[in-house]
């Protein structure tokens, strides 16, 4: 459930001015010449001053390669400050990216992507010379022809060697097992896939209330509802409390019913080729400082982080749980705002990543990597979220604080209302790009309190137009007045504001 308007200073800066330039080196035919070793594809997908995100594809047309490294020479004295989709390093001009473990194998016909950033000044000039393995793309220079009489037509056309055409993966049927690879989400197929779809709150608040376990009734035909709407994800967000089972909740609310009752929804969401996303939403320790929601110390609101008694064994048996299942996504927690109790971001930030004794709050954290070590501790290698801080708004130091994952399989969390301070196009250039380029990024809630749904229209085009992930807050019947609601009956009838994203969803899907 949402909270009333918040705000936090986040840096600024110049807007994205989206310019794009492209060209594929291709080899010259005279005669049969033989086809060029690769073929790249270099762009510019955002410049501001002095600074610019670029994408090169390579598409190699060579023998199989089991292990790459593409070269490249700047002709204007651009200079690379992180990279992903290989590993970047310059000496002077020159550039070289070489292959990470997880996309080695390059195949006859298979492209590989990395991006940027990098700065520029007086001209930001592309590159024109690229090699593979340092094999040029270009094939070199063609062979001479053999002389022949002019008057006499050759007895066989001079052809030109086959070669094998890229392959795009196919995804797998129903919820994929996701990974991640660079800044995309993929399938076991090495499919690129997109986590679109709605949160079904009430795990995190019936319980802890008295009240049962879910805030209305996740039958089977509840759950086809959502899949009716063309979402591929549904996020469930729970209470540490009731998971473990500790006595301040009714018994038939706690421990194993309450267990048991999460995994038979995860079961029908799976069932219906969705992705369940299980999320810690609410959790125990008291906090009373700037814009606490309860002064109660058990999992009764959103606290401002994490705390270390309960919820490193909260995630530890939710990952045994669901560890030999690689569709459930683990998002760590709900909405941090460590940046209202501390009085710095660099607290703020290292409370998030480090927990432990954090300054304005009085019980000792968990930080996120204490949550990432948690996870793979039980030998888990599902993909986890982290999210910001801020309520999840802010996303500035997410690359610099972010948490070591030894499996490789971490992604950035988001939320955004339109009463948010990170709301509007030029923030999300800002602060989201750059995350995005490295690491995949899920919208894990976009809502607004107009009852209607002009705002998520414009996240979601953003989104789209950056191939991102996003779900809608709330698969619930509540009035829009208490909190968007995106349903006005679980048969999937849409209020004014959900009609906006279900019309969406239906859009995407051919």
């Amino acid at each position: 459930m949402r909270h009333p308007p918040r705000l936090t200073a986040l840096l600024s800066g110049a807007a994205l001015t989206m310019a794009s330039t492209a060209f594929a080196l291709m080899g010259t035919a005279s005669g049969a010449a033989a086809a060029p070793a690769c073929t790249v594809e270099y762009s510019v997908v955002g410049q501001w001053a002095g600074g610019y995100q670029g994408a090169v594809t390579v598409t190699n047309n060579g023998a199989a390669l089991n292990g790459w490294s593409l070269g490249f020479a700047f002709p204007a004295g651009q200079v690379v400050s992180q990279g992903w989709g290989g590993k970047w390093s310059q000496s002077g001009t020159n550039v070289t990216v070489v292959n990470e473990s997880w996309n080695a194998a390059l195949g006859t016909g298979a492209k590989i992507t990395g991006g940027f950033l990098a700065s520029w000044s007086g001209a930001n000039t592309a590159p024109t010379a690229f090699t593979l393995g340092g094999t040029p793309c270009d094939s070199g220079t063609p062979p001479t022809p053999t002389p022949t009489d002019p008057t006499t037509p050759p007895t066989t056309p001079p052809t030109t060697p086959p070669t094998t055409p890229p392959t795009t993966p196919t995804p797998v049927t129903g919820a994929p097992e996701l990974s991640v690879s660079g800044n995309k989400f993929t399938d076991q197929n090495g499919a690129t896939r997109r986590l679109l779809g709605v949160n079904r709150s009430g795990g995190e608040f019936m319980c802890v209330q008295g009240y049962g376990i879910w805030d209305g009734p996740v039958d089977d035909a509840s759950v086809k509802a959502i899949a009716d709407w063309k979402a591929n994800t549904v996020r469930i967000p729970l209470n540490e409390e009731c998971w473990l089972g500790l006595d301040n909740i009714k018994p038939e609310y706690r421990g194993t019913p309450y267990v048991n009752a999460v995994k038979d929804l995860v079961t029908k969401v799976l069932a219906h080729g969705m992705t369940p996303v299980v999320e810690l939403h609410w959790t125990y320790g008291q906090y009373t400082g700037n814009s606490s929601g309860c002064a109660d110390v058990h999992a009764s609101c959103q606290k401002p982080m994490p705390n270390a008694q309960y919820t490193p064994a909260f995630w530890t048996s939710v990952a045994n749980t669901f560890k030999n299942d690689k569709r459930v996504v683990f998002d760590l927690f709900n909405e941090p705002y460590p940046d209202r109790a501390t009085s710095t971001a660099t607290q703020a930030w290292s409370c998030w990543r480090d927990g432990g004794s954090c300054p304005g709050i009085g019980y000792e954290v968990a930080g996120m990597q204490d949550l990432v070590d948690a996870v793979r501790a039980t030998g888990s290698r599902n993909l986890i979220l982290a999210p910001g801080i801020a309520y999840s708004n802010d996303l500035s130091q997410w690359l610099s604080y972010r948490p070591t994952d030894p499996a490789g399989n971490l992604a950035a969390a988001w939320h955004v209302y339109n009463f948010n301070t990170c709301a509007d196009e030029t923030c999300w250039n800002n602060t989201l790009a750059p995350v995005a380029a490295e690491v995949p990024l899920l919208a894990g809630e976009i809502g607004e309190n107009t009852c209607g749904h002009a705002f998520i229209d414009r996240v979601m085009k953003w989104f789209d137009d950056r191939g991102l992930s996003y779900l809608g807050w709330t698969w619930n019947t509540w009035n829009c007045n208490s909190g968007p609601a995106l349903i006005s009956s679980y048969d999937g009838t849409p209020t004014a504001f959900g009609i906006g994203l279900r019309d969406h969803l239906r859009s995407l899907t051919p």
